[in-house]
């Protein structure tokens, strides 16, 4: 993929020559002569068999008419006209053998190298269409490569002293409540009333729960068994249906919305509304914290929404940013990174890459009318 613009370049070439070795003879007048040289093998091999010898008369005169037919009214101006015709002078004996029709093919030759010039054409069309898309793809690589050295460059350049807990502390001061806080009303609540703040939820994009599946959400909202707790639901799963019977009034349809769904009641928890580390841009954090206060007023107290107020508090600091990027530096930065980056090894890559992605839209701007 390195040498994306210079096969780019290479295709350009050699797509423009072969056009203007077409354009020398005319394409127009190429086409009609691929015509006839294509007509014209075609009937060596379809008669070569039965028009040799004495064996078959009919077959014979047919030969010898079409090949009359094609070779008569060849226009003055196409090319190797006169091997055609040299052609239909050798074809036309009283009597042909096999070794006749070989020594046709073999006078045909000149006029295959001819007509050949369209099908080298044709293929460096081709070559430079795929160069194009090569190019096109290199491009989008060096794009991402470039955005991650970039990334990598910004967070070499971190201050890895810098006070990270001044963050760190709110944070998961916040998560670890509110972590605890949906533990609790998954535990206590009603299944029906936790799948049904999971479903209020879908209106705020910025929190990601899985939607409940629609039929164990139905069925929590019409069986009595969709009072009792997520747990107790999950140990009625595992039940027997001889000893279901005793505690729910239908066995088979809680068998069929909540045995099949045991995976997303077990991994329902409060993930989609912890902030997490290293945290958000300082920019996206007001918009986290406005949605997540809406979804957390259907389970969570007031010292819970509190210790997220003092979480969107966070963006204001005029030092966060720095704080952000030194967490990040911390969390994604390893060793090797960090040994490339002192080396020096990152800031040649990105040159090198920033060098080639310049040529490759240099290339693709400059055949871009080809």
């Amino acid at each position: 993929m390195a040498d994306a613009a210079q096969r780019l370049r290479d295709a350009a070439t050699q797509r423009r020559q072969a056009r203007e070795r077409v354009e020398d003879v005319g394409e127009d007048r190429l086409r009609r002569c691929q015509e006839r040289y294509r007509e014209l093998l075609e009937l060596l091999d379809r008669y070569g068999d039965t028009a040799t010898g004495s064996g078959n008369f009919q077959a014979f005169t047919e030969f010898e008419g079409r090949v009359a037919t094609l070779t008569d009214d060849l226009a003055d101006d196409l090319p190797e006209k006169e091997t055609f015709e040299a052609v239909d002078d050798h074809l036309q004996q009283r009597r042909l053998s096999e070794s006749d029709f070989e020594t046709a093919r073999r006078k045909l030759e000149p006029v295959g190298e001819r007509v050949a010039l369209l099908d080298e054409w044709e293929d460096a069309r081709e070559r430079y269409a795929d160069a194009r898309r090569v190019a096109r793809k290199r491009l989008r690589e060096l794009d991402d490569r470039i955005d991650e050295l970039e990334r990598l460059r910004r967070l070499g350049e971190a201050d890895l002293d810098a006070p990270v807990e001044k963050l760190r502390y709110p944070i998961k001061t916040y998560d670890e409540a509110v972590r605890a806080a949906f533990d609790e009303f998954r535990s206590t609540a009603s299944a029906r009333e936790v799948l049904s703040a999971v479903s209020r939820a879908d209106a705020f994009p910025l929190v990601p729960f899985q939607s409940p599946p629609s039929e164990l959400f139905d069925y929590v909202h019409s069986h009595a068994a969709g009072t009792e707790p997520i747990p107790k639901l999950l140990e009625y799963a595992d039940y027997s249906a001889s000893k279901l019977d005793h505690y729910v009034d239908d066995t088979a349809a809680l068998k069929r919305a909540v045995g099949t769904r045991r995976t997303y009641l077990r991994n329902l928890d409060a993930d989609p509304l912890t902030v997490g580390w290293p945290p958000p841009p300082a920019d996206h954090l007001p918009w986290l914290v406005r949605e997540y206060r809406s979804v957390l007023s259907g389970f969570a107290g007031e010292g819970v929404v509190e210790k997220l107020r003092e979480v969107r508090v966070l963006a204001r600091r005029e030092d966060y940013e720095r704080l952000r990027e030194s967490a990040l530096a911390r969390a994604e930065l390893d060793e090797s990174e960090r040994e490339r980056l002192s080396s020096g090894a990152v800031a040649n890559e990105l040159r090198d890459a920033r060098e080639e992605q310049a040529a490759v839209e240099d290339a693709l701007e400059e055949y871009d009318a080809l």
